[in-house]
């Protein structure tokens, strides 16, 4: 035979292994389902629609103000915390009697909490401990408004009856030069505190804030412990600290939003390292599997990260009011999930609150798991 043959023979064999390879494979492909479009836009969740409703007092055209906390005590109670109400002119309404509101599993309200609207104008941030039995509501209160109420933090029982401890500044709250120049603030110094996350032996954790850049340590009863950080943008300075989450080492991760990126420290608050390149971190939540979710308001985004800090997924996108498409976000400021997997997220700006169901046969390291519980 002779060469030219030799290699067409060769050319057309190889031709014909590839032929076979390619229809075992698209025969594969085929055996899958496939999903064709798709934008990821509400991720592994589906987005409930016209979960948000009115307040009854919503009439002359006023409306909510911004949604700005969340915290799900169980699928049917979300007690969601707000800035009172609005018109379409961004007028504050005078006496407003909508900052703390509960609603069930279908967005109804059920509770509005009026008893303590003497007490409350910036509803900040909500939480549980994941470690207390009887489940007490905490408030971060940012303070201002009408009444120029106190910055300070509440601690409530579960039904919004009793309030069981109270951390209040002094003084009404100061504009953001006066308590940057307090270099070394006390205990209740609080400049526009902003978040919290607690251990399981009782102590709590404060991110203060918008001003202070601290991270302060207290006890089960409110008692000063320890305190670090400091304003600035070097390791372990922070310009608006607004997320902080503990892993099962105890490192302490810092959403610090105005330098965008985490920082993270040990339970001592020992610089160890920063994740640099997070947009507008606002909020940050270590899931049971230790997956790292952080809120972005910049991006309008929930981000998923390992605990090393490497990027693995993504989802959300903006919509600018409640009208828009169903899923959409703006400025998310906190999310909860509740003991059923569903997801619920605060849009600041928006003045509503979106909730999220897992899709059938989601993948579960792409939702947002419960909390991580840790060891003493």
């Amino acid at each position: 035979m002779s060469v030219e043959r030799r290699c067409v023979a060769v050319i057309l064999a190889g031709l014909a292994v590839t032929t076979g390879c390619l229809g075992e494979n698209q025969a594969a492909a085929g055996d899958r389902p496939i999903r064709k479009g798709g934008d990821n836009r509400t991720g592994e969740y589906t987005a409930a629609a016209d979960w948000w409703k009115p307040a009854p007092d919503h009439t002359d055209g006023w409306t909510w103000g911004q949604v700005s906390g969340l915290v799900a005590d169980n699928p049917n109670r979300i007690i969601v915390g707000i800035t009172g109400d609005r018109n379409a002119e961004g007028q504050d309404r005078p006496n407003s009697s909508n900052y703390i509101v509960v609603v069930n599993g279908n967005g109804d309200i059920i509770e509005n909490w009026t008893q303590w609207d003497t007490m409350v104008s910036f509803p900040h941030q909500l939480y549980i401990s994941p470690y207390d039995p009887e489940r007490h509501i905490w408030i971060v209160e940012r303070g201002g408004g009408e009444r120029n109420v106190h910055e300070q933090i509440f601690k409530f029982s579960n039904d919004g009856k009793r309030l069981a401890m109270r951390l209040v500044d002094p003084r009404p709250r100061e504009s953001d030069e006066v308590v940057r120049a307090n270099k070394n603030p006390g205990p209740l110094d609080f400049g526009q505190a902003a978040v919290l996350t607690f251990l399981p032996n009782g102590d709590f954790l404060l991110g203060d804030g918008y001003q202070n850049g601290r991270i302060v340590r207290y006890n089960a009863q409110g008692e000063f412990i320890a305190q670090f950080g400091s304003v600035g943008s070097g390791a372990g300075q922070f310009d608006l600290v607004h997320g902080v989450a503990v892993d099962r080492d105890h490192r302490i991760y810092v959403s610090d939003r105005d330098n965008n990126r985490i920082q993270v420290f040990t339970e001592n608050g020992e610089f160890i390292e920063e994740w640099p390149d997070i947009l507008g971190p606002t909020g940050i939540y270590i899931d049971e599997r230790e997956n790292v979710w952080v809120l972005s308001t910049t991006l309008n985004q929930i981000l998923e990260f390992d605990l090393n800090g490497e990027h693995r997924y993504q989802f959300g996108a903006y919509c600018c009011t409640r009208g828009g498409f169903v899923g959409g976000l703006s400025r998310p400021h906190q999310m909860a999930v509740d003991q059923e997997g569903n997801l619920y997220v605060a849009n600041y700006d928006g003045g509503y609150v979106t909730k999220f169901t897992p899709k059938p046969r989601a993948d579960p390291n792409r939702l947002v798991g419960g909390p991580l519980l840790l060891q003493r």
